[in-house]
């Protein structure tokens, strides 16, 4: 299992792990130790392999020099770890903590299962997917960065209780849950925030899930605000808050949407615009192309595009709703089940 640095790669990944794991396989996973997998893998119980790399894009000249260097030594390192543990098949997430295992499974002939979660794929998936056997995407966009007849339209590997949400009713008080990711988003909590005032006196209640950071100071700015709801820095069961929203306010990360479309709960995405290859803001297009959702730039979110964004969806509840019905359409059930089928095939010596 290959594919490290954020959870956006590891989870997914875990997910697959967890059905392979169920179907009586053994997976392990290569990964660093500064990236979330030297936390969330070993929770899980599964066996961890360690490299030292560092990403690319987006870094400075002297950090970029030394991914280089720290590349080759990697990449031997990962030859070592598939020499001794013989694997069947590999399985990316892309992202850099994924290219030294990928490289060396390449040089070993090893068939590789490859999951790029966004609308443009990421570098490593450029570079190296043209030797996965399979790749599989969540949007139909993505199968051109790869080789005709060898990408799918799985989605992403999610909580099942985000397909089990049923349409929300429209009820007296309008709900918002606005959320920028287990970090939080600084646009995303300065724009709920400078909402406050003119919101409270309305029947509206609002979720902001702010990480950990904004936490104590926005938590006092709303009690003094009068508006209902709450601040939370983390939000343990996402489900039950989605179930309670009639609309999402949230970042274009691939997992995000995946549980948006999953749910069928109508959204407002504000891309995060320094994601690597402006990739949340092509996610958010893709959204919007299919009526899924609607986009703001992260430069125009303010408060009072907020509000404006809350007023549109109360006054116009059937367009809420076809937008829910949209999100649902693209949502995909059993990725792990789909991605774990592949590799068990690879593993036998098939073609997929």
């Amino acid at each position: 299992m290959a594919g490290g640095g954020t959870g956006g790669h590891v989870v997914p990944a875990l997910a697959v792990a967890r059905e392979l794991r169920r179907r009586g396989h053994q997976p392990f996973f290569v990964g660093t130790r500064t990236g979330v997998e030297a936390r969330l893998v070993p929770r899980e119980e599964f066996p961890l392999e360690w490299i030292e790399i560092g990403g690319l894009k987006g870094l400075g000249l002297s950090r970029r020099l030394r991914t280089l260097w720290q590349l080759r030594a990697s990449v031997v390192a990962s030859r070592r770890i598939l020499r001794q543990r013989k694997p069947a098949a590999l399985f990316s997430m892309g992202g850099y903590v994924a290219a030294p295992p990928m490289l060396a499974a390449i040089s070993r002939r090893l068939p590789m299962v490859l999951m790029e979660p966004n609308a443009v794929a990421g570098l490593t998936s450029r570079w190296l997917g043209r030797f996965a056997a399979k790749a599989l995407v969540s949007f139909e966009e993505t199968m051109r960065s790869f080789p005709a007849g060898r990408s799918e339209v799985t989605g992403l590997p999610i909580r099942e209780e985000f397909f089990t949400l049923p349409a929300k009713p429209p009820a007296e008080e309008f709900s918002v849950l606005v959320t920028g990711g287990s970090q939080g988003s600084r646009t995303l909590n300065q724009a709920a925030r400078a909402s406050w005032p003119a919101l409270a006196g309305q029947p509206v209640r609002m979720t902001l899930q702010c990480g950990r950071p904004m936490e104590a100071e926005l938590t006092e700015a709303f009690a003094r605000s009068g508006m209902r709801g709450e601040v939370r820095a983390f939000l343990e069961d996402m489900p039950a808050a989605f179930a309670q929203a009639d609309l999402v306010i949230a970042r274009a990360g691939a997992g995000s949407l995946s549980e948006l479309c999953a749910s069928g709960r109508p959204s407002v995405l504000v891309p995060y615009p320094f994601a690597a290859d402006d990739h949340q803001r092509r996610n958010a297009e893709a959204m919007e192309r299919k009526s899924a959702a609607r986009m703001v730039l992260d430069g125009d979110f303010t408060g009072e595009r907020l509000q404006q964004e809350i007023a549109w969806a109360r006054a116009n509840h059937a367009d809420l709703q076809a937008m829910g019905d949209a999100a649902r359409r693209l949502a995909k059930r059993g990725a792990a089940e789909r991605a774990a089928d592949y590799l068990e095939e690879l593993a036998a010596g098939g073609k997929t």
